[in-house]
């Protein structure tokens, strides 16, 4: 025995080392000597012997989570005699031991739990063994108060697991399950925790006793697991909060059409502690999201009655509110009772005046303290945006009174906002205005509230507009004015502005009037005086936060009245020529201009207000003056942001891209074919080359500098390069850049290449101008050998760059995507480029000893060697330009993969097959696609050496026989892509039928023994149908790769994965024919 126990006593040292210790050293050590003892041979009995001997609850932790571990294994899983026991053991201990660490006990529930799920569908004598789960816990229920809570805690955390998918398992294994569970425990469940619930609510508990208290809880979790459960397998996604429908089944209508079930948790809410009762609003929003088909037309409105009283009754007495959980989960209640119901049921309710009314006063209430709980004021607003939004469509003749109540929540929003700045600077609170995403989100929702009643709205808007920009412009002129005034009159102003194009951005053209239109010029007219005044003031001072709020009017005043639906008679137009003199759209476009001017001028260093301002381009721009001003006059004394000033990050120029993008486009409307126009435009960059040309061929220059010109320079070069996207237009920009000014690329890639912030903009600079899928901008004329130098020039940037930074040996792993990751995935990206651009033809390298094909070939698999494979699909970038270029290989350069060294080669297939269960759509469609041509390749192969063709090149042989030597790794891809056919969502059917027929004419024996153990894994009373739709698949299939039988075969194929669901829907255990392929 002294074996074991002295096994056992190291054990429980390891366990405290990992779960106590404060050095990382030795918590490292203790991890790597239980990670080795969980993959040992005798984990299971040494996991027993810590439960039954082990003096901490750390043992029992560790014994807990391994044997998880083993129960979730896919290879080598254990027998069913084994999880048997160990489900026995688990509730035995349970049982004997109540008073464990709850870290404990959570750790075996959760250890039932994955057996009870994984083994669902087994069987031991015609009897599902692992399914009688409420058996299991009734003797937990019939015990202590301790006992009751861990028999509730293993249904709750039963219906947790079983709804929660895995990764480890294929998605329609778990909805299988799932959907099982379903059907056969979940109501009995749900039925036994509300009784449970009634019971408890029925005796006077004692909630200080923590015991009592703790049932409750778990009770309550319960019944919010079931009403939560995923019953129609659609929501993968736990934010998206507001369009929830909850699908409860059909035989689940009895406990919503008895009122009793709504009333129990209304009055839980009542007699419980703010410790529990945010979990019964939980429950209760579930509740009032059910399906609407559950009922009937009277059903539903006595079901919306009791639902709208018992909304009534908290709001009646919200001494309970003020408890932010609680409050939060209320505030979705109410936003439920619109999104599930339509304003005419919710009119017809009895209480329905004295109810808007309460809503209407709680939500004012909660808008004016806006400090408190902010993040529920979304739900909130969207009550009120979805009741306004349905005004126009509401039939009843009972009145919504929407047009007394609306108002004052639009009132109340607008103003606690300005009252909010003041109580901000005081105090220095974070500033709402910083959340981009949360003002957004609730000005998109106030524009369609602020716009009911909208005479109102305007009439306060100008009210208070008015009065701030008054006392802005005398605290502007007062000499004695202090700043912290200004600041307040700044923020109340932004607030304004960005409330005015919400508004404004709410019009909807079927329901707007002239009255309307001429209301939207008043408040139009005084945001433009606003940035009259505010731009004249640049020079000395401005307010990023009312520069973006300006940015954000002039985004939806476009929107709306500019462009060619837009009646150009438009009141609008009529109230701007009146107070401004701009009498039409091109004039006000000549503010939107000067706008874009200015702000690049004075904002140029503040990356948001630069990026924002150039998103405003507006195509109609080109015949302005000002715009040919910005073409010919793109430099650093009129846009700051041009410059090169040693205060920047290199990284901040990004904007300087989208700057040039949108002068290339505007520029690209009228040049044609005019050179001297593309010369004159391209002077200042001509400049900027010549520059650190200059400073490159001296050998004492200053680094700082010749990085920041060169890397503001190249991005601005990317922009003109992606908007020419003409034949006539990009050849000028070619020719300019070819070659005078490619070597100074090439030497800055050799000097910096360890420095990405310069390489990265370098090569993608390259990346862009060498691809040709943008309408075929780049064609050489038949006697220019532009194409193969433009390649060479690729070649070259790619074998220096990529033998550079493999020098740079093991990088620290968070950094490596930025260090080495990202340029290598661009120079991918490149290479894919100008291999697929259709302007070289490649065979001439080979023919007249060039080795710039070989070169980049040659780097490409270095730099793939140095990459560890979870990387290529860890990094989504660098996944989507590897797979991407991949296929142009494997389908251009075939001869060229079959010549690699055996390692690389396979490599390269376990790359592909790793690709082909990627969740990334284009990485599996692209995976599928190299697949097919390597198999096809190979397929050629095989029948030339059994036509006993002239020898082919020994590189052939080679390939054919590495890929017999190694018959598993096709083998898996064809069980892969078999298994993902029959058993999971497959997104792109059509892509994994191609690379299919190959495989199985390939591998004809394994294909036919996958064929059998899939069909006997069925039920006896299935295998004939499964056989037979394996028969159909191969009907008519010829043994070639034609394409007439490459299509008849995909024709078989969606046939048979949808004969193979039907079968397997109507089976209740297709499922285990999965663990076999898994």
């Amino acid at each position: 025995v002294a074996g074991p126990v002295k096994g056992l006593a190291q054990l429980e040292i390891l366990c405290k080392q990992l779960y106590e210790t404060t050095d990382t050293a030795v918590r490292h050590q203790a991890e790597k000597a239980l990670v080795e003892f969980t993959n040992s041979p005798d984990c299971l009995s040494k996991c027993q012997l810590l439960l039954e001997r082990g003096s901490s609850s750390y043992s029992q932790l560790l014994a807990a989570t391994c044997l998880s571990k083993l129960v979730s294994r896919t290879s080598n899983p254990l027998p069913l005699e084994q999880r048997i026991d160990i489900r026995n053991y688990v509730l035995n201990y349970l049982a004997t031991r109540p008073k464990l660490a709850a870290f404990v006990t959570q750790a075996l529930i959760q250890l039932y739990a994955r057996i009870t799920k994984l083994g669902w569908f087994d069987c031991q004598k015609d009897d599902y063994v692992f399914r009688n789960v409420i058996a299991d816990v009734t003797r937990f229920l019939q015990d202590s108060v301790e006992h009751c809570i861990i028999g509730v805690t293993i249904l709750s955390q039963l219906t947790n697991e079983i709804n929660q998918a895995d990764t480890t398992h294929p998605l329609t294994k778990h909805r299988k399950i799932a959907s099982s569970f379903r059907d056969s425990s979940l109501f009995d469940i749900f039925t036994l925790s509300c009784n449970l619930l009634k019971q408890a609510s029925g005796k006077n508990l004692n909630l200080n006793d923590e015991s009592q208290h703790g049932l409750l809880m778990q009770l309550l979790k319960l019944s919010y697991n079931c009403l939560n459960f995923d019953f129609i397998g659609t929501s993968t996604d736990e934010s998206s909060d507001d369009l929830c429908t909850v699908q409860i089944p059909t035989s689940w209508r009895s406990a919503f059409l008895d009122s009793s079930t709504l009333q129990l948790f209304f009055n839980l809410y009542h007699s419980l502690p703010p410790s529990l009762s945010p979990l019964v609003l939980s429950c209760l929003v579930q509740i009032a999201s059910v399906r609407r088909s559950l009922f009937n037309n009277a059903e539903r409105a006595k079901f919306l009655s009791h639902l709208v009283d018992g909304v009534k009754r908290i709001l009646a007495n919200p001494q309970c509110l003020p408890d932010p959980n609680n409050y939060h989960e209320f505030c979705r209640l109410l936003a439920r009772l619109k999104s599930n119901y339509q304003l005419g049921e919710l009119v017809k309710v009895e209480n329905y005046p004295e109810v808007i009314r309460l809503i209407a006063n709680f939500t004012v209430t909660s808008l004016q303290h806006w400090e408190f709980a902010p993040n529920s004021v979304h739900y909130l607003l969207s009550l009120w945006q979805r009741l306004a939004a349905s005004v126009p469509y509401v039939k009843a003749t009972e009145p919504h009174l929407l047009e007394t109540y609306t108002p004052e929540v639009t009132k109340a929003y607008i103003t606690s906002r300005l009252e909010s700045v003041h109580v901000i600077l005081r105090d220095g609170l974070e500033d709402p205005l910083d959340d981009a995403g949360l003002v957004q989100q609730q000005l998109d929702q106030l524009s369609t509230i602020g716009r009911c009643e909208y005479e109102k709205t305007c009439a306060l808007l100008v009210q208070l507009f008015d009065q701030a920009a008054q006392t802005y412009q005398e605290l502007l002129q007062s000499t004695n004015s202090s700043t912290v005034d200004v600041t307040v009159q700044e923020g109340r102003l932004t607030w304004l502005v960005y409330i005015i194009g919400a508004v404004i951005g709410g019009r909807v053209s079927f329901a707007s009037t002239d009255e309307q239109d001429a209301m939207d010029g008043e408040l139009v007219c005084r945001v433009l005086q606003l940035m009259n005044l505010t731009d004249s003031r640049l020079a000395q001072a401005g307010n990023e936060r009312l520069e973006l709020a300006m940015l954000s009017f002039f985004e939806q005043f476009r929107k709306i009245y500019i462009g060619d639906q837009v009646q150009k008679s438009s009141k609008l137009y009529r109230r701007l020529s009146e107070v401004l003199g701009l009498n039409d759209e091109t004039m006000v476009l000549s503010v939107f201009i000067g706008k874009i001017i200015t702000n690049l001028k004075y904002w140029g260093q503040c990356e948001p207000i630069t990026s924002k301002t150039l998103q405003l381009s507006v195509r109609k721009l080109v015949k302005l003056s000002a715009v040919q001003f910005m073409l010919n006059n793109h430099t650093s004394e009129h846009f700051s942001f041009l410059g090169v000033n040693n205060q920047s990050n290199l990284s901040d120029m990004r904007c300087r891209t989208t700057f040039y993008t949108a002068l290339g486009r505007l520029l690209m409307v009228d040049l044609g074919e005019d050179e001297d126009q593309f010369e004159q435009f391209m002077l200042p960059l001509t400049a900027a080359f010549e520059a650190v040309a200059q400073m490159l061929s001296t050998n004492t220059f200053n680094e700082q500098e010749a990085k920041r010109t060169l890397v503001g320079l190249v991005r601005d070069l990317r922009g003109i390069a992606f908007a020419f996207n003409a034949k006539t237009s990009f050849m000028m920009l070619f020719d300019w850049i070819y070659p005078a000014y490619m070597p100074i690329l090439q030497r800055a890639i050799e000097l910096w290449y360890h420095d990405p912030a310069c390489t990265t903009p370098v090569l993608k600079l390259m990346a862009e101008l060498v691809h040709n899928s943008r309408s075929q901008r780049l064609q050489f004329d038949v006697s220019s050998p532009n194409g193969i130098l433009l390649f060479r020039e690729t070649s070259k940037m790619i074998t220096t760059y990529g033998n550079r930074i493999l020098t740079l040996g093991e990088v620290p792993k968070d950094q490596v995507y930025s260090v080495k990751l990202k340029g290598v995935s661009v120079c991918f990206a490149m290479l894919k480029a100008v291999l697929s651009g259709n302007y070289v033809n490649f065979g001439v390298f080979r023919l007249y000893g060039d080795d710039a094909l070989d070169n980049a070939l040659q780097t490409f698999i270095k730099l793939l060697l140095s990459i560890p494979h979870s990387d290529l699909l860890d990094y989504p970038k660098l996944s989507q330009s590897f797979y991407s270029l991949l296929e142009v290989l494997t389908q251009d350069h075939m001869n060229f993969i079959a010549s690699l060294e055996p390692h690389v080669v396979m490599y390269i297939l376990s790359s592909i097959s790793e690709g082909l269960t990627a969740l990334d759509t284009m990485v599996c469609t692209g995976c599928c696609s190299s697949l097919d041509h390597i198999v096809t390749y190979l397929f050629k192969q095989l029948s030339r050496s059994t036509k006993k063709r002239p020898a082919p090149m020994a590189t052939d042989d080679r390939f054919l026989h590495i890929m017999q030597q190694h018959p598993e790794m096709i083998q898996q891809m064809l069980s892969t892509v078999l298994n993902i056919i029959i058993f999971e969502d497959c997104r792109n059917q059509w892509s994994m039928s191609r690379p299919l027929l190959g495989l199985i004419l390939l591998n004809e024996k394994y294909f036919a023994d996958l064929r059998n153990s899939i069909v006997s894994s069925q039920p006896p009373e299935k295998q004939q149908a499964m056989h037979l739709c394996f028969e159909n698949l191969m009907e008519g299939i010829e043994r070639n790769l034609l394409t007439k039988n490459r299509d008849r075969f995909t024709q078989n194929l969606s046939v048979f994965r949808r004969e193979v669901n039907d079968s397997m829907k109507n089976s209740t255990y297709g499922v285990n024919s999965n663990d076999m392929m898994s």
